[in-house]
Order: C-alpha cells, then sequence, then structure tokens
C-alpha cells in the first residue's frame, strides 16, 4: 500500500500546477485518474522508485471570496487527518498572507511531516524574498517554480525520504473493500453479511486509520472485509463530504485486492461512483459493482435491468469486463453472489498462465492478424509471456514496440479476456524489444 501525500494550501498559489508536473511527468508517473467529475485531483507518481498517492486538494475549495477561509480550514484538517505527507504551498509574489498563517497554525501543531514549498521562485530577488516564509514557524522551505519544474527535485527527494516503504502487508487471505459513496447502504450490506450472530474470528482496528479489517468466516467462505462505511458525518464536512469519502476510497482501495463498488440505484452510476471506479481500476485491483436498493425501483420491465447495465458500461468504457450485480440489502438478494463473484475475481486476479500455453494460444491470433503497419514499418511480435506481478501484466517482445499503437493492444487484451477468465481484473500490456 503505497502512501499518501496531500498538496494543501490557500487558493491560487500554484497546488494544481504542481499536482499536474508530478502526475504527468513520464519518469515520475504511474497513473492518473482522468475524464471524470472533478478530475486530475488524485494521481500516482513515483520518485526514485518509491511509489505515493497523490492528492490535490486545491479544486475542493467551495463558496465565495466571504468562506474561502473558513473552506480552506476544512479542507487542510481533512488533508491532515488522512495523508501520510503533507506539502504546504505557499507563493513568494504575495508573500506571507493571513490564510498562510492561518494553514502554518493547522500544520505546527500536527505530528507529520510538512514540506514548506514556496512557489514560482525563478530568479534570485524572489529566492531573496522566499526568506520571509521563515516567519511560519514550519522550519525549512524549498523555494521552487512549479510551472518550469526547478526546485521541484529537492522537494521530492526530501518528501520520500520521509514516506513509509511501499510495503504489501502479508495475509493469506484476500482483502474486500466495500466503497461508494456515503448513504449507498454499505454499512448496511455489512451487517447483513456478518448477521445477528457475528460470525467474526478478529476485529483488527486502525489497520486503515479509521477503516475495520473483519476477519469473515462463513459459507465456506474466507476472507478480511475492509469496512470503510463509518465515515463520521462530522457537522464541519457538509459539502466537503464527496471529498472526504474519496480520500478514505483512497485508503480502503490501495488496502484492499478487491473493491466492491456499491451504489444507490436510485441514484445510478453518478460521477462521484465513477471517480471511486477508476481509483480501483488505476490502482489495479479487482472490482465488482453492486447496485443496491434495486427492490425500491419501481415500474420495472423486462429490460430494466438490460438497460441499467448498459448505462454503467458506457460509463466505464473501455473496461467493460466487470461483474455487475442488483442487490437488495434490506431483502438480503443476492448478497452472497456477491460474495461469491467477488471470490472469482479475486482467483482471476491472482491467475497465472503457464508461459507455454500463453503462447501457443495467443502467438497464433497475432500470425492471424498482426499489428498494422505504421509509417512503413511492420511489427512481429515473437514471444509473449505473464509477468510475476501480483496482478495480470503481460509482455509482448516484438522488433519495433514503439509502433504498436492503443488500438492494437486493446485487440490483445480482448482476445486474452476471450481465452482466459479476467473477469472483474483490470489487464495491462506492454511492448518491448525482443
Amino acid at each position: 500500500m503505497s502512501a499518501i501525500v496531500a498538496i494543501v494550501g490557500r487558493p491560487n498559489v500554484g497546488k494544481s500546477t504542481l499536482f499536474n508536473r508530478m502526475i504527468q511527468r513520464r519518469e515520475a508517473i504511474v497513473d492518473a485518474v482522468s475524464g471524470v467529475t472533478r478530475d486530475r485531483h488524485y494521481g500516482k507518481s513515483d520518485w526514485n522508485g518509491k511509489e505515493f498517492s497523490l492528492i490535490d486538494t486545491g479544486g475542493y475549495v467551495l463558496g465565495s471570496n466571504d468562506v474561502f477561509e473558513q473552506e480552506i480550514d476544512k479542507q487542510v484538517e481533512l488533508a491532515i487527518e488522512e495523508a501520510d505527507a503533507l506539502i504546504f504551498m505557499v507563493d513568494v509574489e504575495t508573500g506571507v498572507t493571513g490564510m498562510d498563517e492561518d494553514v502554518a497554525k493547522l500544520l505546527r501543531r500536527v505530528n507529520k511531516p510538512v514540506f514548506l514549498a514556496v512557489n514560482k521562485v525563478d530568479n534570485a530577488k524572489r529566492a531573496e524574498d522566499a526568506v520571509e516564509f521563515y516567519g511560519l514557524g514550519l522550519g525549512e522551505y524549498f523555494p521552487l517554480s512549479s510551472i518550469n519544474g526547478s526546485g521541484t527535485g529537492e522537494l521530492l527527494d526530501a518528501l520520500v525520504a520521509v514516506l513509509p516503504e511501499n510495503e504489501e502487508e502479508e495475509s493469506d487471505l484476500p482483502r474486500f473493500a466495500v466503497v461508494g459513496r456515503p448513504n449507498a447502504g454499505k454499512s448496511s450490506f455489512i451487517n447483513a453479511l456478518i448477521g445477528k450472530e457475528r460470525y467474526i474470528v478478529t476485529d483488527i482496528a486502525g489497520t486503515t486509520r479509521d477503516s475495520i479489517d473483519t476477519k469473515y468466516n462463513r459459507f465456506g467462505f474466507e476472507f478480511n472485509l475492509v469496512d470503510t462505511a463509518g465515515i463520521r458525518r462530522k457537522a464541519k464536512v457538509k459539502e466537503d463530504l464527496e471529498f472526504y469519502s474519496v480520500m478514505r476510497s483512497v485508503r480502503a482501495i490501495e488496502h484492499s485486492d478487491v473493491c466492491l463498488i456499491l451504489l444507490d440505484a436510485s441514484r445510478g452510476f453518478d460521477g462521484q461512483v465513477a471517480n471511486i471506479f477508476w481509483l480501483a481500476h488505476r490502482n489495479n485491483k479487482g472490482i465488482v459493482i453492486l447496485v443496491n436498493k434495486w427492490d425500491l425501483i419501481e415500474d420495472k420491465e423486462t429490460n430494466t435491468m438490460k438497460h441499467f447495465t448498459e448505462k454503467i458500461k458506457e460509463a466505464i468504457e473501455p473496461f467493460t469486463d466487470v461483474p455487475i450485480l442488483f442487490i437488495s440489502v434490506l431483502t438480503k438478494q443476492r448478497i452472497y453472489k456477491a460474495i461469491e463473484t467477488a471470490v472469482e475475481v479475486y482467483k482471476n486476479r491472482s491467475k497465472k498462465i503457464v508461459t507455454r500455453k500463453f503462447n501457443d494460444i495467443m502467438l497464433p491470433i497475432i500470425e492471424s492478424y498482426p499489428p498494422p503497419a505504421y509509417k512503413g514499418k511492420f511489427v512481429k511480435i515473437k514471444f509473449c509471456t505473464q509477468l510475476p506481478t501480483p496482478y495480470p501484466q503481460f509482455a509482448f517482445f516484438c522488433n519495433l514496440p514503439q509502433y504498436v499503437r492503443e488500438p492494437y493492444k486493446r485487440y490483445l487484451e480482448n482476445k486474452i479476456r476471450e481465452k482466459f477468465d479476467f473477469t472483474g481484473v483490470p489487464i495491462t500490456i506492454f511492448m518491448r524489444k525482443k
């Protein structure tokens, strides 16, 4: 599970610019969520071989100028609670402002690494002006320019030096996370699974902050259930509930093998659910989509379920090989089928294909439909294998890997899914020079 780093600060100091730079540089990025509601606010990045999740709090500031200070306090408090380290960004052009001092006051009380990044320092005069930020009482600062990237390397060197190692917690049991937006029925789903007699072996609290790992053993299934249902309804959250639940989801998703994404049938597959779905996808987790409260949908016809499924698949293209179940937690309809499906997805995620068998099946397919010529060059794929990673990744070795385009990679992925069952699991394909 990788660490979480949050960029905090008042509006218009360059937080998003730094965020974009950190997640878009090819040598430093693993992946980023894009094309979803409120995109560019969550990314996967790595530096010097250490991976971390990056959260930009900037775009979540709501309201007019009159309530900016109040909103910023809420954002910083949420980020402080969830992150392993914080980057506090200020602007050398405007100098120290009252809002900067308020944020600094919050940060001085925390027991986490805080890195003061002074932005827009792109000449010697501004480097001298940056000295005033010592007055914030946060110790050393990092002068940088998020637009041209100068100084960001020093900041990242210091940052990754204090982050915890990316170590997977050893456990023979699969971890299933129940995630989704508030009021979708996550608590009820978990309570229905546990049952009145509470078939629990152990409760391990504090493994992912307020999430709880429940060792579940019932009906022949044994796994750790990561419960994110306990998102606290703080009075101060309100408008920030979406941001808060997404940060919690980051923790839970990275702590899991399979994500059970629970959504309210009356709300549909909305932007926040899509955001959580892509978080799970970009983290290469197994995914099962559960449409809850299906019993409350009125005027259902023969094709209602089919149309609902088509809408969801349209929203998650091109990764549509995902199980979608229609359940009712209240009546316990299909909730155990949901667990059976999650177990199958877990098996798919950990499936290993023997290299010889993989070549015997895939090479004839490639020969019958080779990669299209690009710039007059013909690509010849000679060998393929599954990589020894915790989730399905495949390498195809060829003479000109740079000329294999995305549509052909999707074709190969579709053929792999057709010949081998990887339902519910993201697949990564690499082209390598032979």
